[in-house]
């Protein structure tokens, strides 16, 4: 008891719309708002003839509220790291806004809640993908970050998940058309990821984070994978195209050469980035990167038949 009132007397004392602000801002809620975007594209993809108002606003909700609680105990995890560093040392935490027990219990709130959110108001399938999502970005991906660059490629696989989650909100099972927009959303967080670690590599390796430009600085291995995972997501995605009845003819036609020429935009930002190692290509990738998300699951949802 008496360590759980230091800690709140440790922190500054702020009003109560600095507080509310402060909770907010655990939430990322522009992180959040990208992941329920995919998880609409996913629901309205998969989603049978007879689109369900109600039970898609049910599970945006329920998504939504498990990505502010993944967020936050992100960074109650990593409180420590992000005082260390330049970009994230005025987050709540580390600027001492919120404590750790305030901002443990606020994430461990949101992802009960919106688990049970999930189970009961939308189906069991979707409230257990999102506990892959809480175990896989929470208790593997995060602390293994300061462990091995291999935390990427860990994280990836819950970080694809909220499409396919949306996609079994309303099918409430998993097919070929779920699978081809979670490899579409994991392939692409490879290069969007790696070239933030690119741009801030000195802050990560004050901090202890053994992201892949950390542990191997001249840069030859971040460039490598950066333009085999744009190159592989090209054919990718192409691949809703060959997925019978996903699309009608001229629709599936539209797709298809949206897809290729955002697909070459993308393989080209990262043949640029991986070539020039340097900050200012990274950033243009890392811009090009989250264009080009919005717009390709944009082009799915529009040309569906």
């Amino acid at each position: 008891m008496k360590v759980v009132t230091a800690e709140i007397q440790a922190t500054k004392a702020i009003g109560v719309r600095e507080k509310l602000a402060a909770y907010l801002e655990l939430t990322k809620p522009r992180i959040a708002f990208m992941l329920v975007m995919t998880s609409a594209a996913g629901f309205y993809l998969g989603a049978p003839d007879n689109f369900k108002v109600l039970l898609f606003i049910n599970s945006m909700l329920g998504i939504a509220l498990l990505a502010f609680g993944v967020a936050t105990l992100n960074q109650v995890w990593e409180r420590k790291t992000d005082a260390l560093m330049t970009r994230t040392a005025k987050r709540p935490l580390p600027s001492q806004k919120l404590s750790f027990t305030e901002a443990l219990v606020f994430g461990v709130s949101l992802c009960v809640v919106g688990e049970i959110y999930l189970a009961f108001l939308v189906n069991g399938l979707t409230a257990f993908l999102g506990l892959i999502v809480i175990v896989g970005y929470v208790l593997l991906y995060t602390p293994l970050k300061t462990r091995t660059s291999a935390s990427t490629a860990i994280g990836a696989i819950p970080g694809a998940l909220p499409p396919l989650m949306g996609w079994t909100a309303s099918a409430d099972e998993i097919s070929l058309g779920a699978w081809a927009l979670f490899a579409i959303l994991f392939l692409w967080q490879f290069p969007h990821f790696l070239a933030i670690a690119w741009m801030y590599k000195e802050e990560y390796a004050k901090a202890g984070i053994l992201m892949l430009p950390v542990i191997e600085p001249e840069g030859k291995i971040t460039a490598r994978q950066i333009v085999i995972f744009a190159v592989l997501l090209l054919p990718v995605s192409l691949s809703p195209f060959f997925i019978p009845n996903f699309f009608n003819e001229s629709a599936g036609l539209v797709y298809l050469v949206g897809a290729s020429l955002l697909g070459v935009w993308f393989l080209t930002a990262s043949i640029r980035a991986a070539r020039a190692k340097t900050v200012e290509q990274a950033r243009k990738l890392l811009l090009v990167s989250v264009i080009y998300l919005p717009i390709i699951f944009a082009l799915l949802v529009f040309t569906h038949k």
